[in-house]
Order: structure tokens, then sequence, then C-alpha cells
């Protein structure tokens, strides 16, 4: 059911403990998965009950005001109790107010959630329909294999080059000192293929990332834009990265230039920052950084990453905060809006959700969301474009930075192939 903005439906929810299932993504739908997990834990959303799109600058906040009456309308059953039970919206968001593409809040009418060891379901109904008492979907096996190779589209190798120096130019010019470039590999899914399969791939290969799917847009994200839980929020900023090394002594040696690189270093301070001025209007008891940026060690990167902590003074939701943080320093650049505008002038790309907010939030207004990266939009008609980016600074190479996209790629290249 497509929801016309300003229409706010009553929905009755019912969360119940059921048997434990070891693994969620079995009960996806193989067409159109709905999913946020990590280590296994998270919810899966089962066939769609309402979708409410939004387009525009304001598209977060507008979302964030129409979920609010939506939660407050409802009557919701939940006896579970645990971060993620009871009704909550899946939502993708766009990176760009100005692209062609939808953004999303999907309420399914199962959602199946799992932490700490507890299985639960919940049934989501427009109220006044019958109850649905709907037992957990049924695990159904993956479709048969798949291999496809994805290849460059608007944004080659040699276009991305001369797109970072011509960024250097203007950074050196002092017109910004940071702008995020991306580029694309474009594919197409085979006709039925199974999109679990590549998300079983994500989640194994990368268990300690957000592994997502909403809306076609799918990927396993390593940041944590913004966590509300009772009043606490919490968010991981990753900027600076460097490919893994070869054995232990090269990966070690890796880890100490990242952590010693003026150039990462600076372009992490940004990104930073930028989210403690966002989130400070609304933690004024008090928000705290780490004072030094830790290692944060992938499959195929290390990340500097810094974890920041706080207390909401004002009742903010998670869609709130996401709307106060996006786009932040690590996607767009400092100062932002320089950034956005040189983003505009230089790619010829339309972004999609590539580098938006993708996640989900509460009737509470508690919820998880991450940045979309290492992500990529499966269309209807099953073409596939793959999105990768670099934080471009005074001293950045182009060819160092085009090294970077293609580890960045490496999640989603060899979930497709």
């Amino acid at each position: 059911m497509i929801v016309p903005e300003g229409e706010v439906p009553a929905l009755t929810a019912r969360t119940r403990v059921v048997s434990p299932v070891t693994s969620l993504l079995p009960l996806l739908d193989a067409q159109a998965p709905l999913l946020f997990m990590r280590r296994g834990e998270g919810v899966a959303g089962v066939g769609e009950l309402l979708r409410l799109t939004f387009r525009g600058p304001d598209r977060i906040t507008r979302a964030a005001e129409t979920w609010r009456r939506i939660a407050a309308s409802a009557s919701v059953d939940d006896e579970v109790r645990k971060s993620g039970s009871g009704l909550l919206a899946f939502g993708a968001f766009t990176f760009d107010e100005r692209s062609a593409f939808e953004s999303v809040l999907i309420v399914p009418r199962l959602i199946v959630g799992r932490r700490d060891g507890v299985t639960w379901l919940t049934e989501v109904a427009l109220a006044g329909d019958a109850d649905p008492s709907a037992a957990a979907p049924e695990a159904t096996p993956l479709g048969a294999e798949f291999r496809l190779a994805l290849q460059p589209g608007e944004v080659d190798p040699d276009r991305f080059r001369e797109l970072v120096a011509r960024a250097v130019e203007r950074i050196r010019g002092g017109e910004l000192r940071k702008v995020v470039l991306a580029r694309d590999l474009v594919g197409h899914l085979p006709e039925g293929g199974d999109l679990r399969r590549v998300l079983v791939d994500l989640a194994l290969g990368y268990p300690d990332t957000w592994t997502f799917a909403i809306d076609g847009h799918i990927g396993s994200s390593p940041e944590t834009l913004v966590r509300v839980s009772r009043g606490k929020v919490s968010a991981r900023v990753l900027a600076g990265s460097i490919a893994r090394g070869a054995d232990a002594d090269a990966d070690h040696a890796a880890a100490l230039r990242l952590a010693t690189s003026t150039k990462d270093l600076d372009e992490h301070r940004y990104a930073v920052q930028s989210v403690l001025d966002a989130l400070a209007p609304h933690a004024r008891s008090g928000i705290s950084a780490s004072e030094i940026p830790f290692a944060l060690k992938l499959p195929n990167l290390w990340h500097l990453a810094t974890n920041i902590e706080g207390t909401l003074s004002d009742g903010s939701s998670a869609l709130d905060l996401a709307a106060a943080l996006h786009p932040t320093a690590a996607v767009a650049g400092t100062p932002t809006a320089k950034a956005l505008e040189v983003i505009r002038e230089l790619e010829p790309l339309d972004r999609g959700r590539y580098g938006g907010p993708v996640g989900w939030v509460d009737a509470a207004g508690d919820g998880k969301w991450a940045v979309s990266l290492r992500s990529a939009e499966v269309a209807r008609d099953g073409g596939i474009r793959a999105y990768a980016g670099g934080g471009i600074l005074a001293a950045s190479d182009p060819d160092v930075e085009l090294a970077e996209t293609k580890l960045k790629f490496r999640p989603i290249v060899e979930a497709f192939g």
C-alpha cells in the first residue's frame, strides 16, 4: 500500500517470542529482501504493508515527522521489548536532495527479529483488518548460484583520476578542505537471480558490518551513522583507510602508516567534528568522542574510526538525528555545502541511496542507521549499479585514490561475482 504524504494510517502491531531461527537470511523474499543485520542479529521484513516515499531537501525530516504521527496513532502490543521489536519501518534515503531516486520508509507485514538468543515475530496490520495470526515465515532454499562481472560505469578509472586531479586543484586553491568523490560499476542480475545469495556472501565475509537490503538497495556498511536506544545516542565515524597487509608484519605496518598519516588524520578529524557539531544541539547534557581514533580492522581494509556517545536532551528520534547528521564530512566533505556543490559540478553520477542513511526506526523513536557504503542499487529490471568513493584532500594522489576505490568495491564485486 503506497501512502500519500500527509496521510496517517492507523496500524496495529503484535510482537511475540517464537521458536529460534539460526539465520534470518533464508526467511527473506528472494527478489525483494528487507534486512538490517550485524553478526547474525537484527531484523528482517517479509511482505510490504506500507510504503512512504519522500523527495527534496527536507525528505528525512518529513519522513521523521510522518513516522512520529503514524507511531503515535498505532496500537502496539510488544511482549519482547528488545531493540527492533514492536512496530518499525525500514528506510533508505538518497545522498543528494536532487536525486531521481526515491527515499523510502517501508513497513512490512511481518518482522522477524533475532537478538541475544531470542527470536520474535511482529505482525503488522491496518487497524480494523482481521487479525492476521501469521506464523513465522518459512525458510526457503536459496536460488541457483550466479556469477556476474561488474564493469566500469559512467565514471571509469581514467575519468575518476581526472576528477580527483580537478578536485585537488580546487582544494589547493582554497575553495574547500575536503570533498568525497565516487565512481560506479554496472552489471545486470540474471533473470530470477536470488539476492539472498549476495546477502549471504556479504554477511559471512563482513560479519562486523551492517548488512542491509531495503527497496533494492543492498550492501554491508562498516559505518554507524547513529544509534538511539532509550535516550542514549551513539555513532561511529570512519574516515581514512589503507589496504590490509599480505602478512602479519605488513599488516601491522599498514595499520601504523594509517595511524600516523597526516592526510588521513586530517580527513578523519573533519568527519568527527561534523558529527559532533550535528549532535550537540540534541545532546546538551554531554556528548563525547575518543581523543585518538583507533584502527578498525576489516577483511580488506584498515579504517580510522572514532566512537561518539551521548545522552539525548530533546527527545529526538533516530530518524530526526539521521536528518541532522546527513551528509557528514565522511561522505560529502568540508565545508559540507561547498563540498556538495563541487560534487554536483564534477560527478556525472546520480549516487542514489549510496552515502545516504539506511536502517530502521521503531515506534518509540529508537533505531539504528548506517551510512550506505559498500553498496549497490538493484533496479526492478535487474540493472545493478555499485558505488565506491574516497575523501579527496590537498595531498591526494589520483592513482592512490583509484586504488582505494578498488578496495572498497571488493565486498560488492565478490558478492555478485
